[in-house]
């Protein structure tokens, strides 16, 4: 009989998982893929927005070129998720499904920082990069602060790039003499899994004269005065406020029984949740690892092996192992932190210092996903 399959949310998680479904099972299953979105992008493409290196509709993947076996695309708002039931209403209609996973990522609260609005530049969604690359375009020199203003957000290496690509940016344009580049973030160092990995990072900060202020969270923005109010009472002046925000799950989740304590917990070896035949992966849930476009790759593949195995009759998977790949642009070149969270009794990571061979494997990174997911390449994709 086949398999009727619901995937909500077409981010890294959903694109990897009916990919493999479809290359393994296309027969056996009936694919709904759904977002309210009619495209995909890369996060780390949003960085070439904001820095004028790419226009938005050259990093843009049209979710209409999915041409897969056993998958249709609807582009909808879901309304509301009944996990029991695996029922999902949304605004073009009712889903029942065998099969239900969701992977509708994270949402930005950019009110949970007062200020942050009116005073400063959220760079994590399409629109905001696209804003604060027109703010970072006006730029006449001064004070940046970039700033984590929440304590969980998508992918940990993010931070470090923004203050190295503004460092680049504004040394172009020949600012860097003129301005300062102060990073807040409530992480206690760079990547707090290794002392190595982050001393690595901290010496090509220091090195391109950024500053650092590392457990620490702003806590609300005067943007009459220009100034960023530290929790520890510390104030910061600047001319130029660029913020990741508040991550939260979206508000169709936090409204279903999936949700506990604001996000979907998972069993970690098969990210299937508490309601049989209901899975979360990405972002949205509270899996022990860090939030990623990678991870949520690497989780995807996880539960597409679990239902293969299912429907197929064959042995059960490996449980997921935690392990995924990071990019940190430092400019010309990139580095590579090749992470492992659950194999070990601890996280491991390691350390690649930035290169251009790894910048072109960044690239590679990027076409591939784009060929696999999509059917086309993207030659320019730099990620």
């Amino acid at each position: 009989m086949v398999q009727r399959v619901v995937v909500l949310g077409a981010g890294f998680g959903g694109l990897e998982l009916v990919t493999r479904l479809s290359e393994a099972v296309g027969d056996q299953v009936d694919i709904t893929l759904i977002d309210k979105n009619d495209s995909f992008v890369f996060g780390f493409a949003k960085l070439d927005v904001m820095f004028g290196r790419r226009q938005l509709t050259e990093v843009q993947a049209d979710y209409r070129d999915i041409a897969k076996r056993g998958v249709e695309f609807r582009r909808e708002t879901i309304l509301s998720i009944d996990p029991a039931t695996r029922r999902v209403l949304t605004d073009g209609g009712t889903y029942d499904a065998d099969i239900l996973v969701v992977a509708l990522g994270a949402d930005y609260n950019v009110a949970a920082t007062p200020g942050l609005a009116e005073g400063g530049y959220e760079f994590y969604s399409v629109t905001g990069a696209e804003r604060a690359g027109q703010a970072l375009a006006q730029f006449e020199g001064g004070s940046v602060i970039v700033s984590v203003l929440g304590p969980l957000f998508k992918c940990p290496g993010a931070p470090i790039e923004t203050v190295l690509l503004v460092h680049e940016y504004l040394s172009q344009r020949g600012l860097r003499e003129r301005s300062t580049i102060h990073l807040t973030t409530p992480l206690p160092m760079p990547i707090p899994i290794s002392k190595k990995t982050s001393a690595a990072l901290s010496a090509i900060l220091d090195e391109a004269g950024i500053e650092c202020s590392f457990a620490s969270m702003v806590s609300r923005i005067d943007p009459d005065a220009r100034v960023a109010h530290l929790a520890d009472g510390r104030e910061l002046p600047y001319d130029l406020f660029l913020g990741i925000p508040v991550h939260c799950a979206p508000e169709v989740v936090r409204a279903s029984e999936l949700a506990e304590d604001g996000w979907i917990p998972v069993n970690p070896a098969t990210f299937e949740t508490k309601f049989p035949g209901v899975f979360a992966v990405g972002d949205v849930t509270s899996a022990p690892v860090p939030r990623a476009g990678a991870m949520a790759e690497g989780e995807a593949a996880t539960v597409a092996a679990v239902l293969i195995s299912r429907l197929t009759g064959t042995s059960a998977p490996p449980p997921f192992d935690g392990v995924a790949v990071c990019y940190v642009e430092t400019g010309t070149s990139v580095a590579r932190i090749d992470v492992n969270f659950l194999s070990y009794d601890t996280p491991v990571a390691k350390f690649s210092a930035p290169t251009t061979t790894l910048a072109a494997e960044k690239r590679e990174f990027g076409t591939s996903r784009l060929t696999r997911w999509f059917g086309y390449d993207d030659p320019g994709a730099s990620g």
